[in-house]
């Protein structure tokens, strides 16, 4: 599994949570961070699944 698919799966938690907490709170600024930060993890996670696929894994 290549590195890009983990850090992008961390990012996509870390994301979650900062946007589940910007809507509890209020908070439009964290809620749209989280929502960047969850983008941000699919486009690593899609990096590092067609690393692997070159790979063969």
């Amino acid at each position: 599994m290549d590195k890009d698919r983990i850090d992008g799966a961390a990012d996509q938690a870390k994301g979650a949570v900062k946007e589940t907490a910007g809507k509890v709170v209020g908070d439009k600024k964290l809620q749209t961070e989280g929502t960047l930060d969850k983008a941000k993890g699919q486009v690593e996670s899609a990096v590092g699944g067609a690393k692997d696929t070159l790979r063969g894994k």
